[in-house]
């Protein structure tokens, strides 16, 4: 296959650009501030928390207009940005004033200023994708709560900011956006080209393959190469751990890594699927799948994040696996024009070890849908309600029999070095119905198969007692009991 050589093309604001010679994991945000000098964007925390770098980052959709997204410019790689549009505050009220800003200001929604262009860009993104209003074309004020979640301000306060995103989700966005949108799509698949990209420099070199197979060919050339799509974790390991990463692949270009399919009994995601794009269809399965995904750190980050990327990573706190492995997911790899699956809690071998080959790459992810004989619930425990890192995460996924439990998936993340079912817990249900007591049985047996440990998120004992606590809640919501009962830290 072809490989189309940089220079980096892409569309800021409107204007074409192009970009060689600077180092492939330079990112977008310091390319706007430091060349562009488009210096709105702001560099808060450089790891996609305080949402200060928002920019607006479009792509061609397939159906002839724009697919947007904001994404945290701050761990976003320059060379990710080809044959794409940024757009940044700058851009917004050049036709005269935003219905944002005006909002903004009539709102009292910035003080000192400084976290105000990540708030705007992201509530302009919600806007343009109708995330800032209901099913029933009402302005949302959980919608607009939403969209911010990625975004800190210590001065305002979030209720002016809130009030401005309520009054331009009453703001119909132009009609003239269509012809507008394909009109830059046109513009954009003319700039990306085709074939796989490469863009190489003294410091570095990357390349974005088209599709899975080139992805594979490149990755048996490149084995010691680092995989990336969103870089919500590769990003950090630049930005705060100053690493140096001598050959990129992109896979977020393979639009065959980028479907949801269904098939019988189960669906499956492709590695590139964002989070957000998974969100809804997540959701079909069990709303607490959908409300886990939803407190997936902000916007900005499931936006760019991947599920292949969450899993691959192995963290033993991410959010995914827990929840994925209750299911019964399986995890298909690829290496070369071979291929295998294996079921997801056997992917995880230690902590930052998984069953991966060289050169070989997350494909898919095949997820069950639940039976009609199934119970299922999903906790996640944080310190704060959006954007942040679990302590526990719990997922429970029960088969139910004749009245007797036949088989317990109860998977943990947090409690090990890697998200891990719990066995002995597991079978202190197997055979007998399934109520507050048969909770409290298998209560008893967590802290057989777990021995956390003590950190700056949480105490060993408290992570235990949580679990506990969540699997006694399982129970008694399955009796029909309105409330958990509280088990005290011993």
């Amino acid at each position: 296959m072809s490989e189309a050589s940089g220079p980096i093309r892409f569309l800021l604001n409107g204007a074409e650009r192009s970009v060689s010679g600077v180092k492939p994991t330079t990112t977008i945000l310091e390319h706007l501030r430091r060349t562009e000098h488009l210096t709105g964007t702001k560099e808060g925390c450089a790891e996609g928390d305080c949402g200060a770098c928002t920019v607006l980052l479009s792509e061609p959709d397939g159906k002839g207009g724009l697919a947007r997204r904001a994404v945290n410019a701050c761990i976003q790689f320059l060379p990710s940005a080809h044959g794409r549009a940024i757009e940044t505050i700058e851009h917004l009220g050049r036709d005269g004033p935003h219905p944002l800003q005006t909002a903004m200001v009539e709102r009292h929604g910035s003080q000192c200023g400084f976290c105000t262009p990540g708030f705007v860009m992201q509530l302009h993104a919600g806007w343009l994708n109708g995330a800032l209003i209901d099913g029933h074309g009402n302005a949302d004020r959980q919608g607009v709560k939403d969209a911010i979640s990625g975004n800190l301000c210590r001065c305002t306060g979030y209720g002016p900011i809130v009030e401005a995103g309520l009054d331009l989700a009453r703001h119909p966005v132009p009609d003239t956006a269509a012809a507008a949108d394909e009109a830059t799509a046109a513009r954009l698949a003319d700039l990306r080209g085709t074939g796989v990209f490469r863009y190489e420099t003294p410091d570095g070199l990357w390349l974005s393959p088209g599709d899975a197979d080139a992805l594979a060919d490149a990755y048996e050339a490149h084995p010691d190469a680092t995989l990336v799509a969103g870089a919500t974790d590769v990003g950090l390991w630049v930005t705060k751990q100053h690493r140096d990463l001598p050959v990129l692949i992109d896979v977020s270009r393979a639009a065959d890594l980028r479907l949801i399919e269904e098939g019988p009994g189960a669906l499956y995601i492709g590695a590139g699927v964002t989070h957000t794009e998974a969100h809804g269809r997540l959701a079909e399965i069990h709303p607490d799948i959908g409300e886990l995904v939803r407190r997936f750190a902000g916007r900005q980050i499931r936006n760019a994040g991947t599920i292949g990327g969450n899993i691959a990573n192995g963290s033993p706190i991410g959010d995914m696996a827990p929840a994925l492995i209750a299911l019964g997911a399986r995890v298909h790899l690829r290496k070369g024009d071979v291929g295998r699956s294996l079921p997801l809690e056997d992917f995880f071998i230690s902590y930052g070890k998984q069953d991966r080959t060289s050169s070989e790459f997350v494909a898919a992810l095949e997820v069950p849908v639940l039976g009609p004989h199934q119970l299922f619930s999903c906790h996640k425990i944080s310190k704060r309600f959006d954007s942040d890192i679990s302590a526990v995460l719990a997922a429970f996924r029960l088969t139910i029999e004749e009245g007797v439990v036949a088989e317990a998936r109860l998977a943990f993340g947090g409690m090990a070095a890697t998200p891990k079912r719990a066995a002995m817990a597991e079978a202190a249900l197997l055979g007998a119905p399934f109520d507050a007591a048969a909770a409290e049985r298998a209560a008893s047996k967590l802290g057989e198969d777990f021995t956390p440990l003590d950190d700056m998120r949480a105490s060993s004992a408290y992570r235990l007692t949580v679990a506990r606590n969540l699997l006694l809640r399982f129970g008694l919501e399955a009796s029909g009991a309105p409330r958990a009962r509280v088990l005290e830290i011993a």
